[in-house]
């Protein structure tokens, strides 16, 4: 291995830092730990139950998966194990190919996401645009909702792997031979979730569902509500029984769509979990590692594949975990339960971690979120519907390339809408040249930036690192009259980039803002961050002669005398 080589798997393993923040603040870490663990318990035996392997395939997933990903993931905050979008790509696997397929999938994906991780693939996550991810969230919710129908509805699960096909015929097993048992264990179980989430949201009341549909199934002798049924005291042992060398070659085009899945969706959660936190930052080549070696251990334990998952990543932040020592201590208390609660796991109802994945679909859905979208462009809008109505029709991988295709589309169709040759007299594009006096604010500490072109999903992460990095100023000035046209995408990240700039103390001010950008800018919230104390203005000599003003006031700069001339 050369010297080149070697230095970049070096830079894909766990270092001194990790081991550094584990000892910040353990107590913190471990609280959060047992928080998401509790919250985790019914979500993974929910998904290993929807997956076709049983609840202690979801289990050994996300004991074995949690703790490796943990270790050698790119994000201190991610928490990793079975997830309703995997789940979804796994129920036509299984149909197909049977249980020993899903875990030689789940190896060849581990494996893939390592060779990409290696080839520094992870930072190709910028080029998903906003409205594809909000789309292919939704139809995610939808399918995890629609899969549970049949346990919901205490029906055995009908043949088939289209979910509304498998959906239409457990409603019709239902009307004939009706069980109100179980759909009052999984309606009870969901109301409890979601009423409950909304008035004391730190309560983890998934498990606290579950415990009390168990204890009524048993004590009312509820025949009719079917548990999990028997699992194993513990974790099998390690095993590549499943592994069929002359199968391996048809199971390449699933494991491709498992891998693309498993990076598209821990990669989102790790950028949904730096959002939520201020000064964490995630290497997206070393989380796509560490998604991979989770994914290479977890099927010799009989576990599904894996991806981090953004409910329990979320809860993980909100309990104020600081580093990755709150994930493992996630998957040890999984792990606690797979060996010495089995037998009380086994005798939960069905029914009741149907309720659990359905209030988890429902709360998948960010109302607001698609409202942005919405009203953002028609553009956008028509992305959005489009890769959810395929999510829910046909897959995910083909969802997000049909979302992709039709985004990008759209997107050269309105850069060339917007291109045009303005002509302009050689000397008023002299006087325009502002290089000499962006120079003298720069000394004043006020930096101007002119955006020109489009800012859109393709261009829009390039804006954000840049923009990120300003250093030693305390104004910047956003010259916006030369952008062509503007997406969620690009609103969005002109929101982010304005709202860290502010945490850092520095004042943003922005200029020429066009009619036709004011609805894009205006629907993500990004127009009301602009305006605030009056720092949008019409030219930029307004805005620098402002952005003079306020460091005036703050003492940065003296005052004006009498004798100096007005800005111009």
């Amino acid at each position: 291995m050369t010297g080149r080589a070697w230095s970049r798997v070096r830079s894909l393993l766990p270092g001194r830092d990790d081991l550094t923040a584990a000892r910040r603040d353990p107590r913190r870490d471990l609280l959060a730990g047992l928080t998401v663990a509790i919250v985790a318990l019914p979500l993974a035996l929910g998904f290993g139950v929807s997956s076709g392997l049983g609840a202690e395939a979801g289990l050994a997933t996300a004991v074995v998966a949690g703790a490796v990903a943990a270790v050698f993931g790119g994000s201190n905050l991610q928490v990793s194990g079975p997830t309703g979008a995997m789940t979804v790509v796994l129920v036509p696997i299984v149909a197909q190919y049977g249980p020993s397929g899903v875990l030689a999938v789940g190896l060849l994906a581990g494996v893939m996401l390592v060779a990409l991780a290696v080839a520094r693939a992870g930072r190709c996550m910028q080029y998903i645009p906003a409205p594809v991810v909000e789309g292919f969230t939704l139809g995610i919710a939808g399918v995890i909702g629609l899969q549970q129908i049949p346990n919901a509805l205490g029906v055995p699960k009908p043949e088939g792997d289209k979910v509304l096909v498998v959906t239409w015929r457990a409603v019709e097993a239902f009307a004939k031979s009706p069980n109100w048992t179980a759909v009052s264990l999984a309606a009870a179980v969901a109301v409890v979730m979601l009423a409950g989430a909304r008035r004391w949201p730190a309560v983890p009341f998934s498990i606290v569902g579950v415990i009390g549909a168990t204890v009524v199934a048993q004590l009312c002798h509820l025949d009719a509500a079917a548990p999990i049924g028997d699992l194993p005291a513990g974790l099998p042992a390690p095993s590549l029984a499943f592994l069929d060398p002359g199968a391996l070659g048809s199971l390449l085009a699933p494991a491709v769509a498992v891998a693309a899945l498993a990076a598209l969706e821990s990669l989102l959660s790790a950028s949904v979990a730096d959002g939520m936190t201020v000064g964490q930052k995630h290497d997206p080549d070393r989380e796509l590692f560490g998604q991979g070696l989770a994914n290479i251990a977890a099927p010799l334990f009989g576990g599904v594949p894996a991806t981090g998952a953004i409910a329990r990543t979320a809860v993980n932040v909100r309990t104020g975990a600081g580093s990755r020592l709150a994930a493992l201590v996630h998957a040890a208390v999984l792990a606690v339960i797979v060996f010495a609660a089995a037998p009380l796991v086994s005798r939960i109802p069905l029914a009741a971690l149907a309720g659990v994945l359905i209030a988890t679909a429902v709360r998948m859905v960010q109302v607001g979120s698609l409202k942005a979208m919405a009203r953002a462009t028609r553009s956008d809008a028509l992305v959005l519907i489009l890769t959810a109505a395929a999510t829910l029709a046909l897959d995910l991988v083909h969802a997000v390339l049909i979302g992709l295709a039709v985004a990008g589309v759209l997107a050269l169709r309105a850069v060339a809408k917007q291109a045009r040759l303005d002509q302009v007299p050689i000397k008023e594009d002299l006087s325009g040249d502002h290089s000499a006096e962006e120079h003298a604010l720069l000394a004043e500490h006020i930096v101007a930036y002119r955006i020109d072109g489009p800012l859109f999903f393709a261009a829009a992460h390039r804006f954000l690192l840049e923009l990120s990095g300003v250093a030693d100023v305390r104004v910047v000035i956003l010259r916006m009259s030369r952008v062509s046209t503007i997406d969620a995408t690009g609103a969005l990240v002109l929101k982010d980039a304005v709202t860290g700039l502010r945490r850092r103390g520095i004042t943003v001010l922005a200029s020429g803002i066009r009619p036709e950008q004011r609805q894009v800018l205006d629907s993500v919230g990004a127009l009301d961050l602009l305006r605030h104390d009056g720092r949008e203005f019409t030219t930029t000599p307004d805005a620098i002669a402002a952005a003079r003003a306020h460091l005036q006031g703050s003492g940065v700069l003296p005052a004006p005398t009498a004798t100096e001339e007005p800005v111009r």
